[in-house]
């Protein structure tokens, strides 16, 4: 069953890549992301208001949302700052590469969170499970390799370093859900006060960084895809959190499947935006497919 929700996961964050490719074009980069994750924790709040109220618990069931203490609350907040340096480093630099080079860099991610839940969680994976997951890593790193074809210098381009910089935070911050998540603490609770915490972070890095110098850097626009991308990753991480909440869920696997999202903005790349060297990169594509379909077919 958790593999089968990281596969859907996995889905709602490719489609969530596209709305915030979408959202970033020609675009100031802060305010989009502080709207949507201010609009994000706008569609908690009636929940939490509501788990404040007597027979909460069992009126809204899995949705219910568990006050905790101090001890708790400072856990959440260092996962959301986490969160915050991947995030910003990831929409600055989605904004300016193409999306079919973002999206397997990115895709990279499970690298590092295999080789950490190995060594740290002592995460044993069968031989198909590793090959699976070596199939589809592979994939992945030849993917990333693509975009030396294009122009895109990993030496000089900065915005490459910040998506590689957002795929490091991306990581830690996916061996630390685990810990939350197999320490007891309640995924609502993590999901929604982490949630509260990084859109109070995203207020203050707007106002105090934005605001001020906002006529000499690219112009924010209002456009809709930004509340797409506060829906598409709430429903993301309902369903990853949902996954990692079983016991025999493996952070390695569910990273891994995760990442496969990259498939959905690829393919946006592709036939919407028409970027470059697409047979190349579908041949890759067909790596990441075999991995994932061998993840799911011997767990």
């Amino acid at each position: 069953m958790w593999i089968l929700l990281a596969m859907m996961s996995a889905l709602l964050l490719g489609i969530y890549d596209v709305f915030k490719k979408k959202s970033l074009s020609d675009n100031a980069v802060i305010p989009v992301l502080s709207i949507s994750i201010f609009f994000s924790f706008l569609l908690f709040l009636p929940l939490l208001i509501a788990s404040g109220f007597d027979g909460a618990k069992d009126n809204l069931g899995d949705f219910y949302i568990p006050f905790v203490d101090g001890a708790t609350h400072f856990k959440i907040f260092l996962k959301a700052v986490i969160v915050l340096c991947s995030w910003i480093c990831t929409y600055f630099g989605m904004k300016h590469i193409p999306i079919t080079i973002f999206s397997p860099i990115r895709a990279t991610q499970p690298i590092w969170t295999v080789l950490v839940a190995v060594v740290i969680f002592n995460e044993c994976l069968s031989w198909i499970q590793s090959l699976a997951i070596a199939i589809t890593l592979i994939s992945f790193f030849a993917f990333s390799q693509v975009g030396k074809k294009e122009g895109v210098s990993w030496k000089s381009n900065k915005w490459i370093w910040l998506v590689i910089a957002a795929t490091v935070f991306g990581s830690a911050s996916g061996l630390y859900d685990k810990h939350l998540m197999h320490s007891g603490y309640p995924r609502m609770a993590v999901q929604v006060y982490s949630t509260m915490y990084q859109s109070v972070l995203m207020l203050v890095v707007m106002f105090a960084l934005w605001y001020p110098h906002r006529r000499k850097s690219t112009p924010f626009q209002w456009r809709w895809t930004i509340l797409g991308i506060s829906v598409f990753l709430m429903m993301a991480d309902y369903v990853y959190y949902w996954a990692l909440s079983y016991d025999d869920a493996y952070i390695s696997i569910v990273s891994t499947i995760r990442r496969s999202g990259a498939i959905v903005p690829f393919l946006y790349g592709a036939f919407a935006l028409k970027e470059k060297n697409i047979k190349i990169k579908s041949v890759l594509l067909c790596g990441v497919i075999l991995g994932v379909s061998l993840l799911y077919i011997f767990r």
